[in-house]
């Protein structure tokens, strides 16, 4: 079957940290289905996600992958993500491609840090919270949910609730059983509650609940439950156990009868060109109008192929039809429109507004790419999702000669797989750099470069990326001025530097005046004003967060030329950064640190050893502590080991860039040093 009407569909995505279940949970709810004949187990290897030879030999998601399911006439596309921190990037990848976030918790664990960051991620989508291993012993679900409300607002309610044991959950909503008991607070408290904050939304809805005193059906309460899910301001909470399936066929009901259709959530919102300038654009679910679709994801096999996922906006998509892919002139034809069950594809003959289907061999397809069958919806894209800062870098070299151009050809279709991988190519170290969420990641990366395109790799860890900066403002004037027969070379600049804000970057002023630079050497200038701020001059390291301005010059009717005012400006922005108090600066990360509470000492003095600032403590749970602090990037190499000898194995940890600051004057000195004999080494 596919769906029919865009009513039908349900689309939503698996999100939460690693161990909350989320893959085994989308077994029992594809088994419950009748979409596979028995719910397969991470441990075994034979579930529909987790289908990838890495995933299954490291035993956690690696990659999001997609599954379908009926439920009660409803067609129920889920992407199952993967929740180590690591991976986070490819878990948000798939929200603009969904309606509903799903949110999954261990019960065991309680509020993780991925938890929080796809909670916050996915705040303008519909959010639903399933806590999930309600089965596990000693479980305190009272003190959970006063944690959960606590970090995500009063407008988190139970839709049902868990029995003390955990082996069956008690409905609130449909059918509310009052005389049962649930392991906390009680059914009628937790269905007046529910329905109390869906009726706020709905004025003559609240008018008839309270001044007629009048009880509600599910059905009256359906469009304000839409409304609410929208604002926020209802996120339901409903309990399973994915291991004995208590609660699994109750979340299917929940998911038909409760989670938008692509009609009722909140639309994804369309830019058509760029910059200050982009118009915003809305798609509609009308099968007629124009297709409009988006590329959430790609994959590539070395085997089978470019295989990309998008989920169709607008517009019809049938094997005839011919897509545009983002600006591109020339069209491709759809062939061979695809279902996609985990690795499995099945042909289909039509994709509706709200579905989620593939295609594969279209090599030009990229991630984030809009398709579109006409010309007016050219320049059309949509703002992704704001995905974590890669920090955690490798420098890779190699092991065969003549592989740097397959290296490089790897590195791009990984890239295309995943946002939060870059690659850098430091000119300056002469080293291939690629840049990740940590070691897990970079690790996995690794590894599909052995396997999927049989490159041996000798890594190293990357040089640190410092820059430069300066503390105050300096003036310089250099004439270049060479004769060695016939034309010479002749050019002066006068120019300013003055320091910015950090993180400001460059900025560039022209106010030359009568002529004295003409007109068209300028570019030649900003040339050799570009090239001394990639060189750096304190340390060898580009400058930022300056301001340069020049403002007059001299020029020769004959001897004048670019390479002229190309090496003038060079030299004059050299000497005007070295009279403005030239500062190295060095990068600093965020790093969250999750352990129990008897490692506490130990992982903060580890931090201070690291010259760490510990800038925060929460307490996610009882018995855990979470540290935030911010840590140079130089003294990071090794710590994921460290962490884990220190907490036995059950810290966790997560990193961000932060922002760049002065490093201490011992580390300048050491790097102008450092330069200065590399620079006399090359002389």
């Amino acid at each position: 079957m596919t769906p029919t009407s865009v009513r039908d569909i349900r689309n939503l995505t698996l999100l939460g940290q690693s161990g909350s279940g989320k893959t085994t949970l989308l077994e029992k709810l594809l088994a419950a289905a009748g979409a596979i004949s028995a719910a397969g187990s991470v441990e075994k290897g034979d579930t529909v996600s987790d289908y990838d030879p890495q995933e299954k030999a490291f035993g956690h998601s690696l990659n999001s992958a997609l599954a379908h399911l009926e439920w009660a006439e409803h067609w129920v596309n889920v992407l199952d993500t993967p929740g180590l921190p690591d991976f986070l990037g490819r878990a948000l990848a798939t929200l603009p491609a969904v309606e509903t976030a799903v949110v999954v918790i261990n019960a065991a664990a309680g509020v993780e840090t991925v938890t929080r960051k796809v909670m916050d991620a996915a705040a303008d989508k519909c959010r639903m919270i399933v806590v999930n291993r309600i089965d596990a012993p000693g479980v305190d679900f009272a003190a959970l949910m006063e944690r959960i409300t606590a970090t995500f607002g009063r407008e988190c309610l139970p839709i049902n609730l868990p029995t003390a044991d955990g082996s069956r959950v008690i409905d609130c909503f449909f059918k509310p059983d009052y005389d049962a008991q649930p392991a906390f607070s009680s059914v009628r408290a937790a269905h007046d509650n529910i329905v109390d904050q869906v009726v706020e939304v709905d004025e003559d809805l609240m008018a008839l609940y309270l001044e007629q005193g009048e009880s509600l059906q599910p059905e009256q309460l359906h469009d304000p439950f839409e409304i609410a899910l929208r604002e926020g301001h209802l996120i339901p909470v409903c309990f399973t156990s994915a291991r004995t399936g208590a609660g699994v066929t109750e979340l299917l009901d929940i998911m038909g009868r409760l989670l938008p259709d692509p009609t009722e959530g909140n639309p994804p919102q369309f830019l058509k060109g760029e910059g200050p300038a982009a118009e915003a654009v809305t798609a509609t679910t009308d099968a007629d109008k124009h297709v409009i679709a988006h590329v959430f994801q790609v994959s590539n096999d070395p085997f089978r192929g470019k295989l990309g996922l998008f989920r169709i906006h607008q517009g019809t998509v049938t094997p005839s039809t011919q897509l545009f892919i983002g600006d591109a002139r020339k069209p491709f034809k759809v062939g061979h429109l695809l279902r996609v069950q985990g690795k499995n594809q099945t042909e289909i003959d039509v994709g509706i507004p709200g579905d989620i289907c593939a295609v594969a061999r279209v090599d030009d397809m990229h991630r984030d790419a809009v398709l579109h069958d006409s010309h007016d919806e050219d320049h059309f894209h949509l703002a992704p999702p704001r995905y974590p800062q890669a920090v955690f870098g490798l420098a890779l070299q190699p092991e065969k000669h003549g592989d740097e151009q397959k290296l490089s050809e790897a590195l791009h279709r990984l890239l295309d797989e995943d946002p939060c991988l870059t690659v850098e190519h430091n000119i300056q170290a002469k080293e291939t750099v690629i840049r990740g969420l940590g070691d897990v990641h970079l690790k996995t990366v690794l590894e599909a470069l052995k396997t999927r395109w049989n490159l041996s790799l000798g890594t190293r860890p990357p040089a640190i990326p410092y820059r430069e900066t300066i503390a105050g403002s300096a003036e310089a004037r250099y004439r270049h001025k060479k004769q060695s027969g016939g034309a010479g070379q002749f050019g002066e600049v006068a120019l300013r530097v003055e320091t910015l804000e950090r993180g400001a970057g460059l900025e560039l002023a022209d106010e030359v005046k009568g002529g004295t630079i003409p007109y068209n050497f300028m570019p030649a200038v900003e040339k050799g004003v570009r090239q001394a701020i990639a060189e750096g001059v304190m340390a060898g390291f580009p400058l930022q967060d300056l301001k340069v301005t020049v403002f007059d010059g001299k020029h020769h009717a004959v001897d004048s030329n670019e390479i002229s005012f190309v090496t003038a400006a060079r030299h004059a922005v050299q000497e005007a950064v070295q009279g403005a108090r030239p500062v190295v600066l060095e990068p600093l990360i965020t790093l969250t640190v999750r352990v129990a509470d008897e490692h506490f000492g130990g992982i903060s003095a580890e931090l201070s050893g690291r010259r760490g600032r510990v800038t925060g403590t929460d307490s996610p749970q009882p018995g855990w502590t979470e540290i935030t602090s911010q840590v140079p990037m130089a003294e990071m190499e090794g710590f994921e080991s460290r962490l884990k000898s220190i907490s036995g194995g059950d810290g966790s940890c997560s990193i961000a860039f932060s922002h760049y600051e002065p490093a201490p004057n011992d580390v300048q000195q050491r790097l102008a040093r450092e330069h200065q004999g590399k620079r006399g080494g090359e002389q």
